[in-house]
């Protein structure tokens, strides 16, 4: 992502901040995010399942309710946040935003805690992203 020595990537989360999750989209699901995720909240991972994912056959992804995006998005932010899944962990490292500087600086535009924070070299950015192909093969 940086270019040249000037350029710093940074990212902290800014209290209070839930616009990663208000985004208009989906949050995927691997499934060891669905097993946490039920045993956070006691149920068996049937049970979470049939409450909250959709599964197809090369994906799973929490189903979104009508008036928000995510199920366990609250105005205190997320519920299940000790446990969120990988796709919510690892934001704003994402593929296409560490190899693209526009999309990382479109993202900035929405997302107070770019800029913010220690600088994180690109090998760790690269490093977390790479997590990211990993949980979801069929998106990269």
């Amino acid at each position: 992502m940086p270019k040249s020595p000037n350029d710093e990537l940074r990212f902290a989360c800014q209290p209070g901040c839930t616009k990663c999750c208000d985004m208009e989209g989906f949050v995927y699901l691997t499934e060891e995010d669905l097993k946490k995720a039920a045993k956070f909240l006691n149920l068996p991972p049937a049970e979470f399942e049939q409450r909250y994912v959709y599964r197809t056959a090369h994906q799973r992804r929490l189903r979104k309710p009508r008036a928000s995006q995510c199920t366990f998005l609250t105005a205190e932010g997320c519920s299940i946040h000790a446990v969120k899944p990988t796709q919510c962990r690892l934001f704003p490292f994402w593929p296409h935003l560490i190899e693209s500087r526009r999309e990382w600086e479109n993202t900035a535009k929405w997302c107070p805690g770019i800029g913010q924070g220690e600088l994180i070299q690109i090998g760790t950015a690269l490093e977390r992203a790479e997590d990211m192909k990993t949980a979801y093969p069929n998106f990269f």
